[in-house]
């Protein structure tokens, strides 16, 4: 992604890509914090809008596929051996005698049954929510385009419009589907300074994304822990 011409210069810059910082927070001793903002104005995002992309889930779905099979496939032959007279096979006896003798409430039971359900509702969720978390949808200039862009890119180059801003230090960038939280650390400046500066840039990188759905950004601007 490339930043609008400069005039004066005549040549485009492409922004360095750098990890997002995890280390430890710094202890920090003032600090101006920005409201959430609203996101960028529909009249200004220009093109349409863009669903989510969902998941194939095909591997999922093979293991569940090939453990229901296993599991349908080894009753229905033991319920067949049954019925041309062989006795059933001993982990079924087993089974069906352990029902038999505990109550509906007791533990293992209960214990079954809890898991049973939880397995079912994780399916059901898997099969009805779309995954895909970490790709954010874009804008759709084109009906037959769809594009998307990756949280940890998007993240990557709104730090790196970030550590451009005068008297910032150092910056973290918590990029998600609907917000994006930016932690700064400023060495020099008035901080309500240096956050305006912020605010202004990041809502210009976050409009330049191309997002559907571009987020609300919330900045939080401090001073570094003093040494001692």
């Amino acid at each position: 992604m490339t930043e609008p011409q400069n005039p004066e210069h005549g040549t485009q810059r492409l922004p360095t890509v750098q990890p997002v910082e995890h280390g430890d927070v710094l202890e920090l001793d003032q600090s101006a914090s920005s409201a959430a903002y609203d996101p960028v104005p529909a009249k200004e995002r220009g093109g349409g809008g863009a669903g989510r992309f969902w998941s194939a889930r095909r591997v999922p779905a093979g293991i569940l596929a090939l453990v229901v099979l296993g599991g349908a496939g080894l009753f229905l032959y033991d319920v067949a051996a049954v019925r041309a007279g062989h006795p059933a096979m001993r982990w079924r006896r087993s089974l069906a005698d352990e029902l038999a003798r505990r109550p509906l409430n007791d533990v293992w039971v209960l214990t079954g049954a809890a898991v049973a359900t939880v397995i079912g509702l994780w399916l059901i969720v898997l099969a009805l929510t779309p995954g895909l978390r970490d790709l954010l949808p874009m804008r759709r200039d084109r009906p037959d385009v769809r594009a998307a862009l990756d949280r940890t890119a998007a993240a990557m180059v709104l730090r790196d419009r970030a550590v451009e801003v005068s008297g910032v230090q150092s910056v973290r960038v918590r990029m998600g589907r609907s917000k994006v939280g930016v932690r700064a650390v400023s060495h020099f400046r008035e901080l309500d300074d240096v956050r305006a500066d912020l605010d202004t840039v990041l809502s210009t990188g976050i409009g330049e994304l191309g997002l559907a759905r571009p987020p609300s950004l919330s900045v939080h601007v401090r001073r570094p822990a003093k040494k001692g």
